[in-house]
């Protein structure tokens, strides 16, 4: 297939892109506006790949994505692009309803525009793949039954709200109008090319400069955690096999607290690299742990019930509680170059003069 990605820039998009044209036998159109998090550094290997095409473009524009349709013709759409960090929804929140919300609705109108002018035979193939997050079904109880397909949503924070309104024009676009669309609703990602503001980055690269590795409130917050490999495995498995209209939630089946969790990864350090490698003078990098204030509105408890997707299209996970970690860790450790360009913003300078990898440029 040919596949329209947005986000492709993105820690879970890249990933995606990889997995899609070095993994499967796809080509890929890569879209991404390439704000803050967007990061070519994480397609590295693939602009050489002559399934692989990279459009600099925003999604909200409209001109833009009409115009990426008609000269790609893709058969498939993976809806990634969306503003993520639940931090900065709540300090601004205004970027996530243009992207999430806004740029949600104009892909779907252009991919709708595009849809009915599709032939019959082609319209039986084309699929909209929205990716979205568990954060939307709200939090759970100790003791509270994981989420499952059927969870009533019940978002807390503007970035799971702007993700839950998302998800409603998706299903509305396929009820109202007929576009073959398929949702999907992870719980917490994380793996190589994870852009340094989240957890499992944070403390391993604050351990590792020996700096505070903070913990909201007690750690006692629980997530769900899902190797972002696979994810995509499972992104691509719902694109070809899952059926039209349905949602399948995916997750790791790895729950953990947040303090466990952090504490697991200082273990893990001070085994592959030792505090005292990196110049400092603890035995332990738990020893950097520190307990700040919780943030506002802050999920005590996420799970995730993945039978739907394990029982239907025969997915699990590959990587259990300790070897997705484990490999994460290596990955940060043996690739410097990547997170040291992002703390220093170099990253940023590789958007100036940017054009589509075929030499037509969409912005």
């Amino acid at each position: 297939m040919k596949i329209l990605v947005s986000g492709a820039a993105g820690f879970i998009g890249s990933t995606l892109c990889r997995s899609l044209v070095e993994g499967g036998d796809h080509e890929v159109v890569a879209i991404d506006k390439l704000t803050y998090a967007g990061n070519l550094a994480s397609l590295a290997g693939l602009d050489s790949n002559p399934k692989f095409h990279f459009l600099r473009a925003d999604i909200t524009d409209r001109a833009a994505m009409d115009a990426a349709f008609l000269s790609h013709q893709p058969d498939a759409v993976m809806h990634l692009a969306a503003e993520s960090h639940v931090d900065r929804s709540i300090d601004g929140p205004d970027a996530f309803i243009q992207t999430n919300i806004i740029g949600t609705y104009v892909l779907l109108e252009a991919a709708r525009a595009y849809y009915l002018q599709l032939t019959d035979t082609a319209k039986d193939r084309f699929r909209f793949h929205h990716i979205s997050t568990d954060e939307v079904y709200g939090s759970l109880g100790p003791n509270d039954p994981a989420f499952s397909e059927t969870t009533p949503y019940d978002p807390h924070s503007p970035y799971s709200a702007s993700k839950a309104a998302s998800d409603h024009l998706v299903r509305a676009w396929f009820d109202t109008y007929g576009l073959p669309v398929v949702l999907t609703n992870c719980s917490n990602n994380y793996g190589p090319y994870q852009f340094p503001e989240k957890l499992i980055p944070v403390v391993i690269l604050k351990a590792i400069r020996g700096e505070p590795i903070p913990v909201y409130g007690k750690g006692e917050n629980i997530r769900d955690w899902l190797y972002v490999e696979d994810h995509a495995r499972a992104l691509e498995l719902v694109l070809t096999k899952g059926r039209v209209g349905q949602t399948y939630n995916i997750g790791g089946d790895n729950e953990q607290r947040n303090i466990d969790l952090v504490n697991m990864i200082c273990e893990l350090l001070d085994e592959v690299r030792p505090p005292q490698e990196n110049g400092l003078s603890i035995e332990s990098y738990s020893e950097l742990i520190t307990f700040v204030t919780d943030r506002p509105g802050h999920d005590m408890r996420y799970a995730i019930d993945a039978s739907k997707i394990k029982t239907e299209l025969g997915w699990n996970p590959k990587e259990d509680f300790s070897s997705g970690f484990r490999k994460t860790i290596t990955w940060y450790l043996e690739n410097e170059p990547w997170w040291q360009d992002i703390l220093s913003g170099d990253y940023q300078l590789q958007r100036q003069g940017l054009e589509e990898t075929n030499g037509r440029s969409l912005t």
